[in-house]
């Protein structure tokens, strides 16, 4: 059968690998809210119908027992429904705006947690938040991102000074007694590539340092709260992760025994638990992403038309017309090219970690090359071939969208 247009596979070819890599997260968060979703209706809508029931019995002995209609009751209930939102509460319970409640508030605010347990109720406080959110959420993602950032150069570090060890452990007291040049020992410092450790590492460093600060601050607000264990781990992993649902807050009581050293406590595990969890998410968004590259290659069919051989799908489709040619993938390195003459492309990833995943051994001194070079003013070019523009320079995220224009406006 004869190819129309051409070739009967040009319309699976316009599918660029970016586009096909969004479309596929994007069904299968679909499938995985679906999946969610059954799974919670299963377990709470029960619980939740026989709250119901039982609420409605009550409502009707009360009335019963102090003749009161059941529609003066329930207009009492919004009353008390709105006093609720204001933070009033049958117990007593903090100050929610002095300084210390507000300086909680703005917490929350700026590590995108939100309990809702205090909101501004004045139009000025409003209109102060969506300025302050949005200048205080940014500052608090850059400051996550260049977390991570820290945590690789610390494993890199120690990677490499222990290796420096067994070296000249194995080189013996001969040369240990010779000291090095001026040069080597500068080599050494500024030098971590080759020393990065693995998306893998960092995944179960991260994870464990969660589990232990989650676990501390559990055993903490127990004790504080006097909640379950259980209740407790739940908390802090609604809050580190910053979804914050409200349903528990620490910190609301009016008094506490050693109230000063417990809300210390309270702000520095909240703060070390939403940097570990918010770094290991950006870690395990990589995995995923490894593996979406994974699936797209195995669904990847060859085109047989007559005279086409494999044509490998474009990267992208405001890609320069230099971009050089990836190798082969697997599900542990995306196929970046380890020379810095071309440049290093990032495409996709939450934070600048492109070069994180390169054979598996991640080349941080690229990004520790970066900072440094943009905190000095001297921003590094994108390619031997691209020159310099607006665009140019960046961390994190902004340095991910920055290089993308910046590629962008050299091809034009």
């Amino acid at each position: 059968m004869a190819c129309r247009a051409g070739c009967c596979c040009s319309s699976i070819g316009t599918l660029n690998e970016d586009n096909a890599r969004f479309l596929m997260l994007a069904l299968l968060i679909i499938i995985y809210l679906l999946c969610g979703a059954a799974v919670f209706s299963a377990l709470e809508h029960p619980k939740e119908k026989l709250a119901k029931e039982r609420w409605a019995q009550r409502i009707e002995q009360f009335t019963h027992k102090y003749n009161l209609s059941q529609d003066e009751l329930k207009n009492f209930l919004r009353n008390y429904e709105e006093a609720n939102v204001a933070g009033i509460r049958v117990d007593a319970t903090r100050p929610r705006w002095d300084f210390a409640g507000a300086f909680y508030f703005v917490g929350t605010v700026v590590s995108t947690i939100g309990f809702g347990m205090t909101t501004p109720v004045t139009i000025a406080g409003k209109i102060f938040l969506i300025f302050y959110g949005l200048i205080g959420c940014a500052a608090t993602i850059l400051f996550f991102n260049l977390f991570l950032e820290r945590v690789i150069t610390v494993i890199a570090f120690v990677l490499k000074s222990c290796h420096e060890r067994r070296e000249r452990r194995k080189a013996g007291p001969a040369q240990n007694c010779q000291r090095p040049s001026t040069d080597s020992r500068e080599r050494r410092t500024d030098s971590l590539a080759g020393w990065k450790p693995s998306v893998y590492c960092v995944m179960l460093i991260l994870g464990v340092a969660a589990i232990v600060v989650s676990c501390c601050a559990s055993a903490m607000y127990s004790a504080a709260e006097d909640w379950e264990y259980l209740d407790a781990l739940y908390f802090c992993f609604v809050a580190f992760s910053t979804i914050g649902f409200g349903d528990m807050v620490s910190n609301q009581r009016e008094m506490y025994k050693a109230q000063a050293a417990y809300r210390v406590g309270n702000f520095l595990f909240i703060l070390t638990g939403v940097c570990c969890i918010y770094s290991l998410f950006n870690v395990i968004s990589i995995v995923i992403k490894q593996v979406l590259n994974w699936l797209l290659r195995r669904l990847e069919t060859p085109c047989r038309c007559p005279g086409r051989g494999n044509r490998h799908p474009r990267r992208n489709v405001v890609a320069p017309g230099h971009m050089r040619t990836r190798r082969d993938e697997s599900i542990e390195t995306d196929g970046v090219n380890d020379s810095e003459a071309d440049g290093r492309r990032m495409s996709g990833e939450m934070i600048s970690m492109k070069d994180f995943l390169a054979a598996n051994k991640v080349n941080l001194a690229i990004m520790q090359k970066q900072l440094s070079e943009m905190a000095n003013g001297h921003p590094r070019q994108l390619g031997s071939s691209s020159r310099h523009n607006e665009f140019s320079g960046g961390v994190g995220a902004l340095g991910i969208m920055n290089n993308r224009l910046a590629e962008t406006s050299a091809d034009r």
